[in-house]
């Protein structure tokens, strides 16, 4: 065996909230069939050598709530990366775009987008702290526009289904791209603005339609792509980080 003490046997897909997963299976010294949910939301199955193929994919399937409850657990959450650093030539991302950033001393505490650049301006030496400073307070701004017209878009997508015009709060979450609250408010992730617009007004959609339905059960997977059909795909492209 490999010094890893696993290897890949294959694999197959499963049927969870109506999108097909696929899952990979590995061979190892365990003695029980396993199934794990990495928080990209793939599927691992490990198994011992002696129990068969089909034995595994009976044991998967058999499984399939318990698979797509996990997967749902990292629905709507951001993907986990280095937090930045905040230095002339990192990259950052604006509506799906990204920007090299330009940090400078200059006459004023100012932030500009360019044509490939996002240059940030500080009236004292632009140490990492202040561009930080002056890059939040940017991308709250912007965040306030694109949010609020996202917001009012997919309302009047909703339309039909009166639901009352949500309070719009934008907050820094580590663990959610979005939420709602009985009160009737829409909570946004501030970093959904480094997002493209269409991943945007799917998460916009999502918490929409949990006014009508709360769980994330099948009735509510049909009413979200009643609106959006394609969601599944932006969905995924938000949870990679892709533009």
């Amino acid at each position: 065996m490999p010094k890893t003490d696993q290897f890949e046997a294959g694999g197959g897909t499963i049927v969870c909230d109506a999108d097909e997963v696929p899952y990979v299976i590995f061979r190892t010294k365990r003695r029980t069939v396993g199934i794990t949910v990495h928080p990209d939301r793939s599927v691992v199955v490990r198994a011992p050598l002696r129990v068969s193929l089909s034995n595994i994919r009976t044991f998967v399937h058999a499984r399939a709530a318990w698979i797509g409850k996990a997967r749902r657990h990292f629905e709507q959450r951001p993907p986990k990366k280095d937090p930045p650093a905040y230095h002339s030539g990192e990259m950052h991302r604006y509506l799906g775009q990204e920007y090299r950033l330009v940090a400078a001393h200059g006459r004023s505490d100012a932030v500009e987008l360019l044509v490939g650049c996002l240059c940030v301006t500080t009236r004292m030496a632009p140490t990492p702290e202040r561009v930080r400073h002056q890059l939040d307070r940017w991308y709250r701004e912007q965040a306030e526009v694109v949010f609020g017209e996202r917001l009012a878009a997919g309302h009047r997508l909703l339309a039909g289904e009166g639901i009352s015009y949500p309070e719009l709060r934008i907050r820094k979450m580590t663990s959610r791209w979005g939420s709602c609250s009985l009160q009737g408010r829409i909570n946004l992730n501030l970093w959904l603005v480094q997002a493209p617009v269409d991943c945007i007004d799917y998460v916009v959609v999502h918490e929409l339609c949990h006014f009508k339905v709360k769980s994330h059960g099948p009735k509510f997977w049909r009413m979200v792509g009643r609106y959006m059909p394609d969601y599944a795909e932006r969905r995924k492209r938000l949870n990679a980080g892709a533009g």
